[in-house]
């Protein structure tokens, strides 16, 4: 069945609407309603994602996008031609000893019926989770560099896809700047920018 814009707007008009957990910041934050072969998965927003409206609005997003110009594909391309999910999609606060607080295991399972939703939706043929939050989602991941730079069959909510994770490009992370990130990062890029959905994507990228 073909995917249909109008069904995907109306998910997102009701996922904005969630307020489902107390303890998360609304607003909730989505990526544009755009029909798309390839899905991407943050972890959960930032304070800054909010009021900017968009996933990955920040210093983070600034690095992952340099990653994608990197094979070809600038930020304005991205984020009109691939869905943006999330594990969460409200920022959960922040920590008291510092950082961003991780979301609950309730409230990553509480958010998964909204990512399920757009699995079933979108059908995607190429996902793309970026950090170990969302890569968990996707697979049992023990270390980055077990999975990083290494593309996956799976069936994720009764959807084949090929999986190929990233690492969070959190400035915070030396993962992704040091060895042997670095080198599989680069790997990991050359097999998305390989993927015949990425390809029809971005034909000119």
């Amino acid at each position: 069945m073909k995917p249909s814009l109008q069904a995907l707007k109306r998910h997102q008009a009701a996922l904005r609407n969630c307020r489902r957990c107390p303890d998360m910041i609304p607003p909730v934050v989505v990526g544009e309603a755009v029909l798309s072969p390839i899905l991407s998965i943050g972890q959960a927003p930032g304070e800054k994602e909010g009021p900017a409206g968009k996933p990955f609005a920040w210093t983070a997003g600034k690095t992952l996008f340099k990653w994608f110009a990197s094979i070809g594909v600038d930020e304005e391309s991205y984020r009109s031609r691939v869905y943006m999910a999330a594990v969460c999609r409200c920022f959960p606060g922040k920590n008291p000893k510092g950082g961003d607080r991780v979301p609950s295991r309730e409230e990553i399972q509480r958010c998964r019926h909204w990512l399920e939703r757009e699995f079933q939706l979108l059908r995607p043929k190429l996902v793309i989770p970026i950090g170990k939050l969302a890569i968990a989602e996707t697979m049992h991941v023990g270390r980055l560099a077990e999975v990083v730079g290494r593309s996956f069959e799976k069936e994720l909510f009764g959807v084949p896809a090929t999986v190929i994770p990233l690492p969070h490009p959190s400035g915070a992370s030396t993962w992704h700047r040091t060895e042997p990130g670095k080198t599989l990062l680069a790997r990991a890029l050359e097999e998305i920018a390989r993927h015949p959905a990425w390809r029809a994507t971005f034909p000119g990228g």
